[in-house]
């Protein structure tokens, strides 16, 4: 049998004929749809981007600096940095605490605890479980060694689960069955997280999204630093599958690998320990629509759109390599042909004189 409510809507909404009553009840009854039907993500929890960025210096043995710095951006999310004065990489790292289960993105580029305490520190960050801490969850955004040098810092915690790096690992694990489409989630308790294949600058790249949070972390996919791309074709797909992704999300602030680029949005030299006036970390949803448009206008070597600086850094490489090789073959070709020209001449001059 047919719900009263049922039989409210069948009826015409602006019939003379309906009773008061029923225009009244079907009035609450949409009012609380609209109010109650909103999907939760849309209540995202709000953090704290207000932090300074330790700059490094420009003389780091006169200058010590302190290995890590962590900025707690809300109560269950943290952010870690290494120092530029410990390596210039400075990689960024993301700690995400559920109800059951916590997830640390990407380990840093250094591997001795007593030079960065990243493990020390991120297990001083979980909340307890029980007598023990809370579970933890390694992943990293791709296999390069600054996201994944300490890895084995958690080999001694029993909390700790470390996922593979290489492009099988990855696949497995998140149950990807069309790498690179289709989306993964990580269930943190009362946290989900979407990962999605952003290969281009890695094959193994991947990106991840916090529905709590709203928070987009990009590896270094997309950052305020020197976009280098390996394989365009990927990752012009990779940069129109997560505006795609994020058109119809809600995104608070979109976090990369690194930071090489100063406020006017120049380049740091390249190995840099010093970054004084440093761009902010965060970019925006903007950006992340701005950036198919961007890779596709790469030429394969270097590129400047907009704010994006895009590299392939071996095609560079070997374009240089070329130039000095036909460089040499130049100089070398001249100089057989000088020494060709003397002789010929003093052949020339000695027969004249006989």
């Amino acid at each position: 049998m047919a719900r009263e409510t049922d039989r409210i809507i069948d009826k015409p909404l602006f019939s003379r004929s309906a009773p008061a009553g029923r225009l009244t009840l079907f009035a609450l009854l949409a009012f609380a749809v609209l109010f109650t039907s909103a999907p939760a993500r849309c209540q995202l929890v709000p953090g704290s981007m207000d932090v300074h960025w330790n700059e490094g210096s420009s003389n780091c043995a006169k200058d010590p600096q302190p290995p890590l710095q962590e900025h707690q951006y809300n109560t269950r999310t943290y952010i870690l940095r290494e120092n530029l004065c410990t390596t210039f990489e400075a990689p960024f790292m993301y700690l995400l605490v559920g109800s059951t289960k916590a997830l640390l993105i990407d380990s840093g580029d250094i591997a001795d605890p007593n030079v960065v305490p990243l493990a020390e520190t991120v297990m001083r960050l979980l909340p307890p479980d029980g007598a023990a801490k809370l579970p933890l969850l390694v992943v990293h955004t791709h296999r390069h060694l600054d996201h994944r040098a300490g890895d084995g810092q958690f080999a001694r915690f029993s909390n700790a689960q470390v996922v593979g790096f290489d492009i099988d690992s990855v696949r497995s694990f998140y149950k990807f069955v069309d790498w690179p489409n289709g989306l993964a989630q990580v269930d943190l308790g009362d946290r989900t997280v979407d990962v999605i294949p952003t290969p281009g600058h890695s094959e193994t790249e991947v990106s991840f999204y916090d529905r709590s949070t709203g928070l987009l972390f990009t590896g270094d996919f997309l950052m305020p630093a020197r976009l280098l791309i390996d394989d365009a074709s990927a990752d012009v797909a990779s940069a129109e599958r997560v505006a795609a992704f994020v058109k119809d999300q809600p995104v608070s602030f979109v976090l990369g690998g690194h930071i090489e680029m100063n406020s006017a949005e120049e380049l740091f030299a390249w190995e840099s320990p010093y970054h004084p006036d440093e761009h902010v970390l965060q970019l925006t949803k903007d950006d992340v629509l701005k950036l198919p448009a961007a890779v596709r206008s790469f030429n394969g070597f270097y590129t400047v759109r907009g704010q994006f600086t895009m590299e392939n850094t071996i095609r560079i490489l070997i374009a240089f390599a070329v130039l000095i090789l036909a460089a040499a073959v130049g100089v070398l070709w001249a100089l057989i042909r000088y020494i060709r020209r003397r002789r010929r001449a003093r052949k020339s001059a000695a027969q004249i004189q006989t």
